[in-house]
């Protein structure tokens, strides 16, 4: 092979390599958009493992997972993003005003009681929800909710730590 062939068979492989990529991206786009109504999702900046790849005008986040592979979309509001910094990084939160996520396909479930449990699926509380929304609002606001995610309609989850919300279920269960 001469080394023009060389160069050319390198442009294509490189082409092609970026071809699936910018597939794969659009995949990741697609699929964090899902996570909520277009009328959130379309005009939201979409993240993918902390990187930007879609810059958005409405002050809406989405991702195509929650958690490292779990293939769980969400789209969140400021204060939800912050919270999931918190959580992420075991750091302090306090909810001063009320935060919003979407989760319209469901999730990969967690413990109802410890986000940091080492084997979620295997706590005595696992709960894995179908379409639902989240809510954060400032602890107080807690009191007389249920953290009983089987009692029916909203319940709380991890409500003994600084990361509790209201899970609110739009859609049955798998």
């Amino acid at each position: 092979m001469n080394i023009s062939s060389k160069l050319l068979l390198s442009c294509a492989l490189s082409l092609s390599a970026s071809l699936v990529s910018a597939e794969n991206h659009q995949a990741l786009i697609d699929q964090a958009r899902s996570a909520a109504p277009s009328m959130v999702s379309s005009k939201a900046t979409i993240m993918y493992q902390g990187k930007v790849l879609s810059e958005g005008t409405n002050g809406w986040v989405c991702m195509p997972e929650t958690m490292p592979g779990d293939n769980s979309p969400i789209c969140n509001d400021a204060t939800w993003m912050e919270m999931l910094h918190a959580v992420g990084t075991k750091g302090p939160f306090e909810a001063r005003e009320m935060g919003l996520s979407y989760m319209l396909g469901g999730d990969g479930g967690v413990s109802n009681s410890d986000p940091y449990h080492a084997d979620h699926a295997n706590s005595g509380d696992f709960i894995k929800e179908g379409p639902h929304l989240m809510l954060i609002v400032p602890k107080a606001m807690l009191k007389g909710i249920t953290d009983n995610p089987h009692a029916g309609g909203p319940y709380v989850m991890w409500k003994d730590t600084p990361y509790a919300h209201i899970m609110i279920p739009v859609g049955e269960r798998d």
